[in-house]
């Protein structure tokens, strides 16, 4: 099934550049905890603070806004798009940037503005769209925080809608504005048949310039049918929360992160600790310098690992 763990803009102001200095903005700067040395928490979203039902678990919330309380930033790094974070960072009172799309995508929650996008655009976009329509695909484009489709992914936005709740009706995918917009798209999934899906994607792994990354997988079993996404080179839930950091005038090491799956695996192996939830595949446990107790089922794995980190 189609998952946001496989994985818009909503203001020109868009820095281009990963090494970009960001402002940090007034109503940000709250006190800091000196006994401790790390200062940010980072939390993914489906499978870590969310349950199968996109339910936050209610011991996770609480130990957040105490840790926050506390003087420690919180932020959220996800595959989701902003419209489909928003709800829960609204939850846990967070103001300032939180990680969309796998790090292509990142928002300032208090005033919903862009502050870093990395979008598939020009020559790769145009590759894209030709290989999508050669191949027959079934696509939806990820931009402008919404998730963009046409009358042949009806049927399917139950499972995309995860991502993004701002859905979006075109009369023929290939031909919208996106694929030639100078911000380009967040991102692009496609449903095929697995010889279909695959061709598109062996299209952009020989694309030479590298300017795309691209994950295929199975979405139903037993009917052959299969997905891909693919986004813009470069972006990861590492660079994410590398930028978060920079934000607040801190290095990445000082830094606590929680993740469950494998998009998660470039943020569990660069931040200062990190913490992989108990159900995790053993990769994902593998990159995590700690392994909780607690699952999705459980819950309380944000606590845990607040418990174990910042005590």
């Amino acid at each position: 099934m189609l998952s946001v763990r496989s994985l818009g803009a909503t203001s020109s102001t868009i820095e281009q550049a990963d090494g970009a200095e960001p402002v940090r903005r007034p109503s940000e700067r709250i006190r800091r905890v000196s006994q401790c040395p790390y200062k940010l928490l980072a939390v993914d979203l489906d499978g870590t603070l969310l349950d199968h039902n996109g339910e936050a678990h209610e011991q996770d919330v609480i130990a957040i806004k105490k840790l926050r309380a506390r003087g420690v930033y919180v932020t959220i790094v996800t595959g989701r798009l902003y419209s489909g974070t928003q709800w829960s960072a609204n939850l846990l009172g967070i103001v300032g940037p939180v990680g969309c799309a796998d790090g292509s995508h990142i928002v300032h929650v208090q005033d919903n503005k862009t502050l870093f996008h990395r979008g598939i655009t020009g020559r790769a976009a145009s590759r894209l769209r030709a290989s999508l329509e050669r191949n027959d695909l079934i696509a939806f484009l990820f931009a402008q925080d919404s998730i963009v489709h046409d009358e042949r992914g009806a049927d399917y936005l139950p499972f995309v809608r995860t991502w993004s709740t701002d859905l979006r009706c075109a009369q023929r995918i290939t031909e919208h504005a996106l694929w030639n917009s100078e911000l380009g798209m967040t991102a692009v999934v496609a449903l095929g048949a697995e010889a279909h899906v695959s061709r598109t994607v062996s299209d952009i792994q020989r694309d030479a310039t590298k300017s795309m990354q691209v994950a295929m997988f199975p979405f139903r079993e037993g009917n052959q049918q299969w997905g891909m996404v693919a986004r813009a080179s470069g972006g990861t839930k590492a660079t994410a929360l590398a930028w978060i950091a920079r934000h607040y005038g801190l290095h990445i090491s000082e830094t606590v992160c929680v993740g469950d799956w494998h998009n998660d695996l470039p943020m569990l192996s660069a931040g200062g600790r990190s913490f992989a939830m108990g159900h995790a595949p053993a990769e994902v446990k593998s990159a995590a310098t700690d392994v909780l107790e607690c699952t999705v089922a459980t819950g309380g794995g944000i606590a845990e690992a607040i418990e174990r980190a910042f005590r």
